[in-house]
């Protein structure tokens, strides 16, 4: 196929629309192309329910077979659960989704052994240079012996590995809503979940990558108007959604109310924390909560601030040898879990700390709820570097507040912060702001839009 290469392959994965975008054929050729760059002599690979999946799945094996590489093919997965095989397997490895993004879409996510990130600065920048030599001038010559493709289930082992990280033993019993948006969320869950103190009450387990109730990307509120209301009709502790592949979970309270991701975050810190006689490196990017590294500071942790994104979150994880990371997006990321992002293991930790005293959710997240926040604001713009200049000015003059470049343009003050980042993909600024009160951050967040949409 004519394909270019520039639309689909992204900061940290390949993300495109099937047929249209990419194929088979090129998924063969990403497959040589990542063995190559990697330098594996095995891989493992897995892949969600959407139609797509298991025939670009099993194409890329075929590239990796014939250069002589063999194959581990671990079927239908969760995204962690396929960092959880790299891992415990000491692989390269390949998960075929795209994430949360609509059926006619499909991607891949690339890893070394031990799960370690494969972005533009760690290799996928030579993985698409290769595939786009080998579409014009045709695929590279196999290797005089091929590779061989096996299969082999994870899922109980991903689930024991898991379960080992977290003590449920104890815990009372608890009632639980979970929407797995029709993906990979029904397939690990209830493995997962088994045996535990927990009612379960499974909201669209069934695999369908043509996403027939709603979007799996609970990011989006709508998403998770379904969950909301079930928890409050079941009379439910709380309810967990889950993203198309399953990394990332969104916990909603015992009201149907959502927790905030940065308070997820505050949370499982202290937790992991506790587990290490209360010391330890926590990662943050710039955009969660000042409530963070406060509680991380309160648990006598060292709270380290970095870049949106995993591949910058997994590189200072890896640096500072942290036990944890978080993201303001719902990614969780743990050094018992090769410094991977399972929202598995965050939802455990949920669980444990709902089930281990006797209050509500929350009544338990508020003391790591501590600021009013805007969430992301997205504004498309027709230039964003003169927008970016145009906050610049409007602050760089004022002796209250402080300005820094760590990612995008950060501004706080005493009482409040704002954050606007450009997007790499799309003429986007995106805005979070956060302030002591509602009324302060709602001033902030419309002074800054008003400068961005000016």
């Amino acid at each position: 196929m004519s394909a270019d290469l520039s639309q689909i392959v992204k900061a940290y994965d390949v993300r495109g629309v099937v047929p249209d975008q990419w194929d088979e054929t090129l998924a063969e050729l990403f497959g040589a192309a990542f063995v190559q760059v990697t330098g594996a002599q095995a891989i493992v690979t897995g892949h969600d329910m959407r139609p797509s999946s298991p025939a670009l799945a099993r194409a890329f094996a075929r590239g990796a077979v014939a250069r002589g590489v063999d194959v581990t093919e671990i079927g239908l997965c969760s995204t962690d659960q396929l960092y959880y095989a790299s891992g415990a397997l000491g692989l390269a490895g390949a998960m075929f989704t795209a994430s949360h993004n609509p059926a006619q879409y499909n991607g891949i996510k690339m890893c070394r052994a031990g799960a370690a990130p494969v972005g533009q600065d760690t290799g996928l920048a030579q993985i698409r240079e290769l595939a786009e030599g080998w579409l014009e001038s045709g695929a590279p010559q196999p290797a005089a012996r091929p590779g061989t493709i096996t299969g082999r289930d994870t899922l109980k082992d991903y689930a024991a590995h898991l379960r080992s990280l977290v003590d449920l033993t104890s815990i009372r019993p608890l009632k639980v809503v979970v929407d797995a948006g029709n993906g990979m969320g029904g397939h690990t869950v209830p493995t997962v979940f088994a045996g535990l103190p927990l009612t379960l009450v499974p909201m669209y387990f069934e695999l369908d990558g043509t996403f027939p109730n709603h979007e799996a990307n609970p990011l989006d509120p709508a998403n998770l108007v379904d969950l909301q209301k079930r928890v409050r009709e079941e009379g439910a502790d709380l309810g967990i959604a889950f993203d198309g592949d399953a990394d990332r979970c969104f916990v909603v309270d015992e009201h149907g109310d959502p927790v905030s991701p940065s308070a997820i975050t505050a949370l499982v810190a202290a937790r992991e924390l506790a587990r290490n006689g209360g010391q330890g490196t926590i990662i943050h990017n710039l955009i969660t909560s000042w409530s963070v590294p406060e509680v991380v500071k309160e648990q006598g942790g060292t709270p380290q601030r970095t870049r949106v994104g995993h591949s910058f979150i997994k590189a200072e994880m890896a640096r500072t040898g942290a036990i944890f990371g978080g993201e303001h997006s719902a990614h969780y990321y743990f050094k018992d879990f090769w410094n991977a992002d399972t929202g598995m293991l965050a939802a455990l930790h949920v669980l444990a700390a709902l089930g281990g005293q006797d209050g509500p959710l929350s009544a338990l997240v508020a003391q790591y709820d501590r600021y009013a926040a805007s969430g992301e604001i997205n504004s498309t713009v027709a230039d964003q570097k003169a927008r970016l200049a145009a906050i610049r000015a409007a602050y760089a003059t004022r002796e209250d507040v402080t300005l820094d470049d760590l990612d995008g343009l950060t501004v706080a003050a005493a009482d409040w912060w704002f954050n606007v980042r450009p997007s790499n993909t799309e003429p986007l600024l995106r805005l979070n702001a956060e302030a002591r009160d509602e009324a302060t951050m709602a001033k902030v967040r419309d002074e800054a839009l008003a400068i961005i949409r000016g």
